[in-house]
């Protein structure tokens, strides 16, 4: 992987609209933020190599060099990446109640990893308003807060970017599959800065095959008149339902999916990973169960975390439908499929990306440099 700096970061992927917000690039300096679901620079740089562009899952991701640095393996283009154990699950009886979007797993583990003493903190979604924002939080109350999917975009990896210089030393982050490269792009130093330190204890991902662009959504639901400080949740239901479901202080609204879907950003087109790959557990949606979670086990550190927490009764396992299992299968290798087409048809693969790109003037309170 060719690395370069923010000229090439805003050309390449903000200036073709592809950017999913993931915050990665934000508050690693003084010059990437996000406002709204968005990410833009505030002054201008011209550092040949940052960690702006390292670390964004959208440019030239090397997925030998996380496969080789997360499972000590190559890696195998399978449809949803390495695999020890694939089942249902859902949270057991000794696990707090809360709301849940589903089986309550992510929020079940969160909770008795930090019991357990494996993270000492957890990097979350919360919202403010309808609005994502990315919360550490290091107690179960303020977990459970945080549960429930948000559909949107969310800068939630800037979190991480700012936690060590909290005082945390293990931290549990839970994450889309476009956040979760950015974590695992992150985690592999790829500037090999001497000061570097992983502070990162256990990656939960979430199934994901897009999101929703944050400001328009906003636009969206305004034109549809609806009181947007009154949306309580928010859900998709699994196929065949094809519908958006608003959950308001005392209604509930419907929306047919293609209109959502005219409000993802281009930017998930070009994403492969449908079920968080780079992670050590990665938790989705089951079909036609809605009280059970898919789970997939990736590596030893998530192993260990299920089975002890089956056996203190925070976690319930069983075995995965044979169906189930087919259909993420073609889901997922789908994904995949169609990701490769549109980076060809958009033009990032070709040779152009393995050079410095074309300096624009920028201007300043100086005038233009």
């Amino acid at each position: 992987m060719q690395i370069f700096g923010p000229e090439e970061l805003l050309q390449r992927i903000h200036g073709q609209d592809l950017c999913t917000a993931c915050g990665a690039c934000v508050d690693l300096c003084p010059y990437f933020k996000t406002h709204k679901g968005k990410i833009s620079p505030i002054f201008s740089c011209d550092r040949s190599q940052g960690r702006c562009y390292a670390h964004c899952p959208k440019i030239d991701v090397d997925f030998n060099r996380l496969s080789e640095t997360f499972f000590n393996k190559p890696y195998k283009e399978s449809p949803f990446g390495e695999v020890r154990k694939i089942c249902m699950s859902k949270k057991g009886v000794n696990a707090p109640e809360g709301t849940f979007q589903n089986g309550g797993t992510v929020s079940a583990l969160t909770i008795f990893a930090l019991q357990q003493g494996l993270i000492d903190a957890a990097v979350l979604t919360d919202r403010n308003g309808i609005i994502p924002k990315p919360r550490l939080v290091d107690s179960p109350r303020e977990i459970l807060e945080c549960a429930t999917s948000k559909y949107m975009l969310a800068p939630t990896i800037a979190c991480v970017n700012t936690a060590g210089e909290k005082g945390y030393k293990s931290l549990g982050v839970v994450g889309t599959p476009c956040q979760m490269t950015g974590l695992a792009q992150l985690r592999c130093n790829p500037l090999y800065r001497k000061d570097f330190n992983d502070i990162t204890g256990l990656v939960l991902g979430l199934f994901c095959s897009w999101a929703i662009d944050t400001s328009r959504f906003i636009e969206f639901l305004e034109a549809k008149e609806i009181n947007v400080a009154a949306i309580k949740a928010m859900d998709i239901p699994p196929p065949p339902a094809e519908i958006f479901v608003l959950t308001l202080e005392d209604s509930v609204v419907e929306f047919p999916l293609n209109e959502i879907r005219e409000l993802v950003p281009k930017g998930c087109t070009i994403c492969p990973d449908l079920t968080s790959e780079w992670t050590d557990l990665s938790i989705g949606v089951l079909e036609g169960q809605n009280s059970w979670n898919t789970l997939i086990i990736r590596t030893e550190k998530g192993e260990d975390l299920v089975n002890d927490a089956v056996n203190q009764g925070f976690l319930e396992l069983a075995e995965l439908p044979e169906e189930s299992q087919k259909n993420l299968t073609h889901a997922a290798a789908n994904k995949k499929k169609r990701a490769r087409e549109a980076s060809d048809a958009l033009g990032l693969n070709c040779e152009e990306f393995q050079h410095p790109a074309k300096k624009t003037q920028k201007q300043t309170i100086m005038g233009f440099r």
